[in-house]
């Protein structure tokens, strides 16, 4: 970023500030959950990022966090007959974990891709009373 544009965001900001635009926001004197993108390879990082901010996730990411969720789960269920559905679904996850993850960082040939360029190129259906 050249240091124009730094200077723009720096003095809005400030202003916002100034003004209480950013009091209140959510997550206020909270520490910033940071995530740990480390095993994504540099070349997707942004991408997976901005998508994830779009509200479009990889099926990879969505099966990660629901083997977080079983594993959490096994860490603190007493009953053996719960714990055991949880394994099998676990050892379920780990296996389909395995067959998303992508053989190459390209895009281009992902039915992933496929179905995000899908949701991209779709038109904005118009209201009524809209121009």
């Amino acid at each position: 970023m050249s240091y124009y544009w730094y200077k723009i965001a720096e003095e809005k900001i400030t202003e916002a500030a100034q003004k209480g635009e950013l009091d209140n926001l959510p997550g206020q004197g909270k520490p910033l959950e940071l995530e740990n993108d480390s095993n994504l390879d540099e070349e997707v990082r942004l991408t997976y990022k901005v998508l994830k901010n779009a509200g479009y996730t990889p099926p990879e990411l969505d099966v990660k966090k629901e083997i977080n969720q079983i594993e959490d789960f096994l860490a603190g269920s007493p009953d053996e007959k719960s714990r055991y559905k949880a394994l099998k679904r676990l050892n379920y996850l780990t296996m389909k974990m395995g067959s998303l993850r992508p053989q190459t960082t390209s895009l281009a040939n992902s039915q992933y891709a496929a179905r995000l360029v899908n949701r991209m190129i779709k038109k904005p259906e118009k209201k009524e009373g809209s121009k």
